[in-house]
């Protein structure tokens, strides 16, 4: 099979952890473990991963340039996408004991100008605050905030991906072998101009929706959303929380979950499962057994 890994931002730095590389690098560890595991399961396998945290902090350290110094959005996603890319592959070819060629790839994602989420920005970036020096923060920097939990972050424009131009680069690398690291941060957002040239642009884009447009593209087999919890709940938060192992994907779109939570992880779930693959959703350490539907949450186009 050929399976498409969306690594969620739990699998580099856990809430509350500091933004180092020594804890970032501490967690990618444990994460290869579960990779190299669908690869020596005999799968081809494609690994994107998230970037809210590691993007926010460049945007902060940027902030001691003038306003017209500091780096653009995309700019810092390309710089992220290098950066964790390069802890994963590192890490991942030592787990394999250097018998498969692991590779990161910068992907650019096109975007639509028109949009409206950047309008709306509702994408979360960088560390969380409490609320007042989230807003002093925003005052000086020219920000938007928005309450993340019981606390306050950064949120920035993520509109939806539409086009990804490098697939052709992906598949030569994935007909020779090769593990790809890509779309990291949900790619690096740009414009098609008339001309049809690109250009980067202010945004960042939701990872879980960018990774199920790869899939699709790539015609894969599966796409594993893969978190720190074990599936998708009913009435989650509640004593009457239950766990969902299957779901079509008409059953998956009439559940009412957060944008903030299971939410955006189940939409694209259904998008890529309404091409005929088979979309899991559960913890990282359970992926070989979600692939094998002994756990996580599966949505299919049909019972």
């Amino acid at each position: 099979m050929l399976v498409v890994a969306a690594l969620g931002g739990n699998a580099l730095l856990k809430r509350g952890e500091p933004l180092t590389a020594a804890a970032q690098r501490a967690n990618v560890q444990v994460a290869v473990r579960a990779l190299a595991d669908i690869v020596r399961a005999g799968h081809r396998l494609v690994i994107t991963h998230g970037n809210g945290p590691q993007v926010g902090l460049l945007a902060l350290q940027g902030a001691a340039y003038r306003p017209d110094e500091a780096y653009p959005l995309d700019v810092l996603g390309a710089e992220t996408e290098g950066m964790i890319g390069y802890m994963i592959e590192q890490e991942l070819e030592n787990a394999l004991d250097h018998d498969r060629p692991v590779a990161t790839l910068l992907t650019q994602v096109v975007v639509d100008p028109r949009d409206p989420a950047f309008a709306r920005p509702t994408k979360f970036v960088g560390p969380v605050y409490e609320q007042a020096e989230a807003e002093r923060r925003a005052a000086a920097a020219g920000w938007q905030i928005a309450r993340d939990g019981d606390k306050w972050r950064r949120v920035v424009p993520s509109p939806r991906p539409l086009e990804i131009p490098g697939l052709r680069v992906l598949q030569l690398l994935l007909a020779q072998g090769v593990v790809v690291v890509c779309t990291g941060g949900g790619g690096i957002p740009v414009l098609r101009r008339e001309d049809g040239s690109m250009i980067g642009v202010e945004a960042v884009i939701d990872k879980d929706a960018a990774s199920a447009l790869l899939a699709r593209q790539l015609g894969a087999d599966a796409l594993l959303l893969l978190t720190d919890v074990d599936g998708v709940y009913r009435d989650y938060g509640t004593d009457a929380a239950t766990p969902v192992h299957e779901l079509t994907v008409a059953q998956a779109r009439e559940m009412d979950l957060p944008a903030g939570s299971m939410g955006p992880k189940l939409a694209a779930a259904c998008d890529f499962a309404e091409s005929g693959g088979i979309s899991g959703i559960g913890r990282l350490v359970d992926a070989v057994a979600i692939l094998e539907g002994t756990a996580g949450t599966r949505v299919s186009a049909d019972a």
